[in-house]
């Protein structure tokens, strides 16, 4: 089941006085790009679809997806040093060519690596010259989301923590968006919330599109869409929404207990989890070398 989009109106989001206007302006290109149904990221590598397509295709093998990558040797390189990574080779032999990396790391963690590789190349775009704060700010929380989601999934979940790591990684894709679309008009970075707001109520609707457009797994599209809705009450088991709900506030609230004991109290993908404040607390100090080996991987 896709994601369904429901992007506020462009009158949602007053600025003042001239900034006002170009707020408008730009959320209205938003809803027009949404609206038209073909939603791309600028300046975005070729090699993420290339991958996305040869790893969507049911006929591939190994030797088609190698030679892909390979087209690419900085990816192919991300990908074996990855491989050897001590968060996804603990203790076992290295691996020096790209087969081996493949094979050792699956397919979610290829698409992951694909787009951790596509997200570093875009930061050194001349287009987005002088947004490097901002870009870094979105790639550090997305590596984190990433990291968080993963373990939350190995440790209290039966999702495969790989699926969950390339959710978590996507879960800014929407915010990425907006920042490359808002570099055509720096005006919108002088109001800080004003900006704040357009990210807040669009960037979900966006990730979803955009996911769509690049073929990535419905599970993946609907739990990012769902990723900051804390009411959801889903029958069964914890699915992987629950865990990106969790990998996102864990991320974002950064250990303050305050916030937290507050959360704890009303989400319910928390509660779902079995995670009161305390069990959040030693969630995150027992697997802080787990995390940590995760994020050094993503780079």
């Amino acid at each position: 089941m896709r994601a369904q989009s429901s992007p506020p109106s462009p009158a949602d989001h007053p600025g003042q006085d001239g900034e006002r206007d170009v707020a408008f302006t730009f959320v209205q290109a938003l809803a027009a790009e949404l609206s038209g149904g073909k939603v791309e990221l600028p300046g975005f590598p070729h090699i993420v679809m290339r991958v996305q397509r040869v790893l969507s295709d049911e006929k591939t093998d190994a030797t088609k997806i190698v030679r892909v990558i390979g087209s690419e040797p900085v990816l192919a390189t991300q990908l074996i040093r990855m491989a050897n990574s001590a968060a996804l080779n603990p203790g076992s032999a290295p691996v020096t060519d790209l087969r081996a990396a493949v094979t050792r790391v699956g397919l979610d963690t290829v698409r992951s690596a694909t787009i951790a590789f596509a997200i570093r190349q875009l930061q050194e775009a001349p287009t987005l010259r002088g947004l490097e704060m901002q870009l870094g700010v979105l790639w550090r929380r997305s590596v984190q989301v990433a990291s968080l989601c993963s373990v939350i999934a190995r440790r209290l979940t039966s999702i495969n923590a790989d699926t969950a790591l390339l959710a978590g990684l996507l879960q800014g894709i929407g915010r990425l968006y907006i920042l490359t679309r808002a570099s055509r008009h720096r005006s919108l970075f002088c109001d800080a919330a004003a900006y704040q707001a357009i990210e807040h109520d669009w960037h979900l609707s966006i990730a979803a599109a955009l996911l769509e457009n690049w073929g990535i797994a419905d599970e993946i599209v609907q739990a990012v869409h769902e990723s900051e809705n804390l009411e959801r009450e889903p029958r069964g088991a914890p699915a992987l929404p629950d865990v990106l709900v969790v990998g996102t506030l864990l991320a974002d609230l950064n250990g303050d207990a305050s916030a937290l004991a507050a959360q704890v109290q009303c989400a319910k993908p928390l509660q779902r989890l079995r995670l009161d404040q305390l069990a959040c607390e030693r969630f995150l100090s027992e697997s802080a070398n787990e995390v940590n080996a995760l994020r050094d991987a993503l780079g």
